[in-house]
């Protein structure tokens, strides 16, 4: 008996969803973190093409199994180009795992659950695993050694402790709110901050330019090209 391949059925495609049903965030408190820190870092490396940063992207690790999954606070993708997507497949993005992850904590979280992402986190290849809790003001961080990640104890709180990737440190008041600072030494901005400094930067750009165009102008009318070097 000959089979006709074209008789033979055909499996449907392996949906792989944007969405997972959840909400970014369950207070205002927890969602101002959530943009404080991912804005922050893709102000940080906005000037790089080869780091991502997103927040609440779903990460699916493992090709063909779209139940593992996770959609992490804020990432950070290091040798991965910027640009839209709609979830983050390892299999296409060369088999990077986001070396980064930050997780902000919401009175629903339990502890079982914050358990089961540190080990998601940890048998996916993160390198750097962050988790704040703005409410008790609470900071914890995980870093990956040969055996897994693993939590960061040599500095209480993590206050003064400095990110290997990202370059960042946290300061870490007793009962108080985080800071984070830039390697440049900047805190951490609202992003309404943000907004209006990168405006003021490009409108200074825009009048740096026309300046240059009225000179330019200027030396055309007395007989001069402004583009011949003297």
């Amino acid at each position: 008996m000959t089979i006709n391949p074209l008789e033979l059925p055909v499996s449907p495609p392996i949906e792989y969803p944007d969405c997972d049903g959840e909400p970014m965030a369950e207070n205002t408190e927890q969602f101002n973190w959530i943009v404080l820190v991912k804005e922050n870092l893709e102000s940080l490396f906005a000037d790089d093409p080869h780091v991502f940063v997103a927040g609440d992207l779903l990460w699916y690790p493992v090709e063909g199994q779209p139940s593992i999954r996770r959609a992490p606070d804020a990432l950070v993708a290091f040798g991965r180009p910027k640009g839209r997507r709609g979830s983050y497949r390892q299999w296409e993005e060369g088999g990077i795992a986001p070396q980064v992850v930050f997780e902000i904590l919401s009175p629903g979280n339990t502890a079982e659950e914050m358990r089961e992402k540190r080990e998601f986190y940890a048998t996916y290849g993160v390198e750097e695993y962050y988790e704040y809790d703005p409410d008790t003001f609470t900071l914890r961080g995980w870093l990956r050694d040969e055996t897994g990640l693993q939590e960061l104890t040599t500095h209480p709180r993590l206050d003064g402790w400095v990110s290997p990737r990202l370059g960042i440190q946290f300061v870490s008041p007793p009962d108080e709110p985080i800071t984070i600072f830039k390697p440049n030494g900047e805190p951490f901005k609202p992003l309404d901050t943000l907004i209006r400094e990168r405006d003021a930067a490009q409108q200074q750009l825009a009048q740096e330019r026309q300046e240059r165009e009225r000179l330019a102008a200027l030396l055309r009318s007395l007989g001069i090209d402004p583009n011949q070097s003297a």
